[in-house]
């Protein structure tokens, strides 16, 4: 996710319907070629749900559901470890915790140098804010105890759950000493550290900060994990750029080891045949290719700099870097790719801005690369192939996709990141895109802050609860359960 001022420029232009998905794990996903009201089942519609936590509407859900917020940071909150709670909360996963609780690892995209938050003794860089906060709680949002459990990373967005019991953090930004300053025109000079990496955050402890640099610096966005092959798929948001979609081996599987180790190898997709396709150009109903990948040489570029000085390397050069060594041999086109969730052998993951008029250069391209209103992408595994399966026909439909969860009854649950309205909205198997949740957050001042957006979702590994996190400065978590299986979720 880019920061919200520079979506707030982003286009209004429409996009037209995507793809169905046919075999296998596919089967039943049907790309709408409908109209924005035919977009939503009707017998879903939303109503207002007063917070558990103290009375106030901030969601409206469906009937039968109910919700607590918690680490609302338009107050000041202290964990339990003594830090001042940052805000950006993003993507999280949930694991099993004890007593019947829930342990939630949860991101916090802060740019920009500063003061890292938490015991900076222990920082990756004592100079970046982002990082992650572990929180236990109980199936109804209610804190146990929360803790810092990595500080000093910067621009951490999604990542991904680990099924040995650990999340992996994305940095999205390429931000350090040797790089000039990006967008936001802030000096990197007091930085300590490069940034574009992942990072491992066990569970129930501290990460050990230590980057996994094979994994490539780049706009990390997000990871899913194919437990098969012991493969990480990882996405890119490369926003005024096109973004890739990459695969990491490492060098032994992680489920042996118990961790994942650095040093394996990173590669980049490209089409079979089709060198440097625009992907985020609109797609035909069932789009589909075979896929073929490409090696990066050097995932981790570090560039010639003077400490205390500005680096000649610009931003822009730097965050295209790895990419270009996999466009130079034919490596795929995409528009912003943000989060992913692997499923029975297929990766889903979302492309923001996808499915409108190609663009005209790679940018850059001051509003992102895309001039759609978002695509859903299904990589499958063991076949190579890549499918389509739903492309937003108009911003009232489908408005930017982001975060992507999937829940025990197979349903893709997605984060909507726009500048209006932000719902949580369902993708059943049947192709029926449905609503979730609706923001009504309205702040103490009176301001609404109906187009905060919605990311981190993530089911309790029971199913009871879906969590998700309101991304803004003033971020907050949210805990909802209720008859799932009635909207079939």
């Amino acid at each position: 996710m880019a920061d919200l001022d520079r979506r707030s420029v982003l286009r209004t232009m429409a996009a037209v319907a995507g793809g169905t998905l046919l075999g296998g794990p596919f089967a039943g996903f049907a790309a709408r070629a409908a109209s924005a009201d035919r977009g939503r089942a009707p017998h879903r519609q939303l109503r207002p749900i007063p917070d558990l936590r103290d009375g106030t509407v901030r969601l409206w859900l469906p009937e039968g559901f109910a919700y607590r917020s918690f680490h609302d940071t338009e107050e000041s909150v202290v964990l339990d470890d003594g830090t001042d709670l940052p805000g950006r909360h993003d993507g999280m996963a949930a694991f099993w915790g004890w007593d019947g609780n829930y342990i939630l690892v949860r991101n916090h995209e802060i740019n920009g140098p500063g003061p890292a938050f938490g015991d900076p003794g222990g920082a990756y860089d004592p100079m970046a804010q982002g990082g992650t906060t572990t929180v236990e709680v109980t199936p109804f949002g209610e804190v146990v105890r929360s803790y810092t459990s990595l500080n000093g990373t910067q621009m951490n967005c999604s990542g991904g759950p680990m099924p040995w019991g650990s999340w992996i953090t994305c940095e999205e930004t390429i931000n350090g000493p040797d790089v000039g300053p990006d967008f936001t025109g802030v000096s990197n000079v007091p930085l300590t550290q490069r940034h574009g990496f992942i990072f491992e955050v066990p569970k129930d402890g501290q990460s050990d900060r230590a980057p996994i640099t094979s994994a490539g610096r780049f706009a990390h966005e997000s990871v899913a994990f194919d437990p098969h092959d012991g493969v990480l798929y990882l996405t890119e948001d490369n926003f005024g750029f096109p973004s890739g979609f990459y695969r990491y081996l490492p060098p032994r599987d992680p489920r042996e080891v118990g961790r994942l180790l650095d040093g394996g190898r990173l590669q980049m997709l490209k089409v079979r045949g089709r060198p440097n396709l625009d992907l985020a150009a609109e797609q035909e109903p069932r789009a589909t290719y075979q896929v073929e990948w490409v090696d990066i040489e050097d995932p981790a570029p570090s560039f010639p700099y003077t400490p205390g000085q500005p680096a000649p390397t610009t931003n822009d050069e730097a965050l295209t870097y790895v990419a270009r060594q996999g466009w130079a041999q034919g490596a795929a086109y995409f528009s912003r790719l943000e989060g992913s969730a692997y499923d029975d052998g297929v990766v889903y993951f979302c492309a923001t801005q996808g499915g409108g008029p190609a663009e005209t250069s790679i940018g850059p391209i001051p509003d992102g690369y895309g001039n759609g209103h978002g695509q859903i992408w299904a990589y499958h595994t063991r076949s190579s192939m890549l499918q389509l399966v739903y492309q937003s026909p108009g911003p009232d439909v489908l408005d930017f996709p982001d975060n992507v969860t999937t829940s025990p009854r197979g349903t893709l649950v997605v984060c909507e990141d726009n500048v209006n309205d932000n719902y949580l909205r369902g993708l059943t198997r049947g192709g029926q895109l449905f609503d979730i949740a609706l923001n009504r957050i309205v702040s103490r001042s009176g301001a609404p802050r109906f187009n905060d957006e919605f990311a981190g979702s993530t089911f309790s590994p029971d199913g009871h609860t879906l969590f998700v996190n309101i991304q803004a400065s003033r971020g907050m978590t949210f805990a909802i359960w209720g008859p799932w299986e009635r909207l079939g979720v």
